[in-house]
């Protein structure tokens, strides 16, 4: 059944629910609070190595984005339950099924529970050979396992901060999601001056401090599910549904994939730069990261914001309004990504001296590294959004392929062979190159796939969701 839509001239003040009509501008209104959570989220990342590398040195902050990855490897699988969940739970909702909704919510929250307590455990016992296996030398190793131990007391509250992210926006709660980030984010850059500024604590103190912000940012949304509250979803008794876990599991793996990738990838930076320019290489391409995850931020929060809207609408069955969203965020992503790219460039020698001013020689390579990476801005907005686009829709199977390649097979192959030809100069024009090559692979998906999304279909033959949602109530 299509949706009715209604136009005010209060559009500016009305609440915002998902089975809206979105213009342009209520589209950018609904998905800014998402923007600006995940900005922030990065931001006070961005504070940890801050104070790393000016409080206690080069050597301890390369030992740091290291060690790094594996908060990611682990953490990640709240992105897997929250993206893959949220996609599924936003259909229901759509589909007018509110019970169902939050029996499922409350089953992925406790099977994520699970899996997180597990992965923390495996964690802190292969902390030592894995950050050798990393590329930790001796002069690292001890501030990798200081800075390891806290940091992986973390994998439960950062997997749960990532599953409530996408779920606030879910219940149509974007703003609430915004506020619980920032008070995450002044308990992390608290923490930080407190550890590292007062009481000289090194490292140890900010991996500390980063786990205290989460705690944070993820009990905080815990305890407006569990109490009585006015958003579409909230905890309630539930009978295990394993269709719909299997659903999620699949669905949700290309995020997942994403932040896997994304760490090993790291690592593999890391290992690249240390054969070819030691570490300062490491510590400049460390710099990058903490930079290039504020302006990666943007396109994630975009994507993150705009997916429960493509969800519900699917569950409602009015693919005119995905058709119509897609085309929008097309139009947004574009100059997102050309001002971005603008302004890193520009900003490159000011971002660069505040991490690496102590240190001259470190600076000039970090300053003139970063501005070829900012040429990555052009592409990479348009891959993260077709990616969660798709896991919107319900087919993780394009979702994983695109996270994949872009993530993972083509950000490995122009790492490797790129600097067989231009050495140390091929790594940073790595990233921007497989940018670049999924562009093309994420337009050809989009445009062999565009029936499944409105595009020349005819009315009759439009489903409901991919894979369309089970009848049963349970």
């Amino acid at each position: 059944m299509r949706l009715i839509h209604t136009h005010s001239h209060s559009d500016n003040i009305q609440p915002i629910q998902l089975t809206d009509h979105f213009t342009i501008a209520r589209l950018l209104r609904f998905v800014l609070p998402s923007i600006i959570t995940m900005v922030f989220t990065s931001i006070y990342g961005v504070v940890d190595g801050f104070f790393i590398s000016n409080y206690v040195g080069k050597t301890a902050f390369a030992a740091s984005n290291i060690t790094w990855p594996l908060l990611m490897i682990f953490a990640g699988v709240g992105f897997l339950f929250g993206t893959g969940g949220s996609a599924l739970v936003a259909a229901y909702l759509g589909a007018d099924r509110q019970k169902k909704a939050c029996s499922l919510f409350t089953e992925f929250s406790l099977v994520l529970f699970a899996a997180a307590l597990v992965l923390t455990i495996l964690a802190e016992v292969l902390l030592p050979s894995a950050v050798v296996f990393l590329g930790a030398d001796e002069s690292m190793l001890p501030d990798c396992i200081a800075y390891g131990r806290f940091l992986l007391l973390g994998i439960l509250p950062f997997a749960f901060q990532n599953f409530f992210t996408p779920f606030l926006v879910t219940a149509g709660k974007p703003g609430l999601g915004l506020t619980f980030t920032l008070l995450a984010g002044f308990t992390n850059m608290f923490s930080d001056a407190l550890f590292m500024g007062v009481f000289g604590s090194g490292v140890a103190g900010a991996a500390l401090a980063t786990t205290l912000s989460a705690i944070v940012g993820s009990a905080l949304p815990f305890l407006y599910f569990l109490l009585p509250n006015k958003s579409s979803l909230h905890f309630r008794a539930f009978s295990f549904d394993g269709k719909s876990l299997l659903k999620v599991l699949s669905n949700g793996s290309s995020e997942m994939i994403t932040q896997l990738s994304l760490a090993l990838v790291n690592v593999l930076y890391n290992i690249l730069l240390m054969k070819y320019l030691g570490e300062d290489g490491v510590a400049a391409f460390g710099v990058i990261s903490y930079v290039n995850c504020i302006f990666t931020a943007v396109f994630t929060g975009y994507a993150i914001g705009s997916a429960p809207v493509v969800s519900a609408h699917c569950g409602a069955g009015d693919l005119a309004e995905v058709k119509g969203i897609l085309k929008k965020s097309i139009l947004l992503l574009s100059i997102f990504g050309l001002s971005m790219a603008l302004s890193a460039s520009a900003l490159s020698p000011a971002l660069s001296a505040l991490f690496t001013g102590y240190d001259e020689a470190l600076c000039v390579l970090t300053t003139h590294a970063f501005r070829i990476f900012a040429i990555s801005f052009l592409f990479m907005g348009f891959n993260i959004y077709t990616s969660s686009f798709f896991t919107a829709l319900g087919n993780g199977r394009i979702s994983f392929l695109i996270s994949f390649l872009r993530t993972f097979v083509l950000q490995v192959l122009c790492a490797v062979l790129l600097p067989l030809s231009f050495g140390a100069e091929g790594i940073w024009w790595a990233t921007a190159l497989a940018e670049l090559i999924c562009l093309g692979i994420s337009a050809l998906f989009l445009v062999f796939n565009r029936d499944s999304f409105g595009f020349r279909k005819p009315e009759k033959e439009r489903t409901r969701f991919h894979g369309d949602l089970p009848s049963e109530e349970s």
